[in-house]
């Protein structure tokens, strides 16, 4: 019995030593972005040809992630990004810090939600509040043969696509649907690079006409439909979408049929 209590008693101690590790270090996360801030807004010379924006760190932990808001908010930059996201975390926590990131920053700039490319994280986040995104997920996941649609994915290099004329998306306008076929893609794949480079050029292209469709959708203020109808398309029955949507686009008020 001694010998068990002794072990939890250890465990306990390695555990706070891990999460104070953790602490910590998002901690020195935050405050070398508000230095390294400072700094720049010092050496700052060409505001008219460089935006300098500001990036929201804290991690998951929102009384890190408030306090950086409040000492970022501070300073008079063009925009801000949110970062310290996008890196495996569950979705669930991932949408809950977007949201605490959205409420706390200034209206009148952009937001800039860093390395987050997935289409459903997309619509998702600007309904979030998001503005602006980054990702290499379109171009990455290109090199594997996989080709970005409205019903999700299309795996090029599978030996289903070897008979299949048709191009990638039958509605996309960009050089790849209009020039190549699946099975011309299917073939190429394995032999040559350029399909890759071919696919790749067609999921930028839908990620730009999906950006497209969403501001185009708010300036008609029908985004709420919009969103409906991407899900409906994405994922079919309501009963296969991802709960962790279903409940941060009801927190906007968005909810899904």
């Amino acid at each position: 019995e001694k010998v068990k209590r002794k072990k939890m008693e250890i465990n306990k101690i390695e555990l706070f030593e891990e999460i104070w590790a953790e602490c910590s270090s998002l901690l020195s996360f935050f405050l070398q972005s508000v230095r390294w801030l400072d700094r720049c807004i010092a050496a700052h010379s060409k505001p008219n040809q460089q935006n300098l924006f500001a990036i929201i760190q804290g991690g998951l932990d929102p009384i890190l992630r408030n306090k950086c808001l409040e000492e970022m908010t501070k300073r008079d930059v063009p925009g801000f990004a949110i970062g310290g996201l996008s890196g495996g975390e569950a979705k669930d926590h991932f949408w809950r810090m977007v949201a605490l990131s959205t409420k706390h920053l200034p209206r009148n700039k952009p937001r800039y939600l860093m390395g987050v490319g997935y289409a459903t994280d997309l619509v998702v986040c600007v309904a979030l509040g998001c503005d602006m995104f980054d990702c290499v997920y379109p171009t990455r996941t290109a090199r594997f043969g996989s080709a970005l649609v409205s019903w999700g994915s299309l795996q090029l290099k599978n030996k289903q696509y070897a008979k299949d004329f048709r191009p990638i998306d039958e509605n996309c306008p960009c050089p790849t649907c209009q020039r190549y076929s699946r099975a011309f893609l299917n073939a190429l794949y394995p032999v040559d690079s350029a399909a890759k480079h071919h696919i790749t050029i067609h999921n930028i292209a839908y990620q730009m006409n999906l950006m497209h469709s969403i501001r185009e959708s708010i300036t008609e203020q029908k985004f709420p439909q919009f969103v409906q109808n991407f899900m409906k398309m994405m994922y079919g029955n309501s009963s296969s979408y991802p709960q962790w949507a279903v409940e941060a686009l009801a927190s906007v008020e968005i909810n899904l049929e």
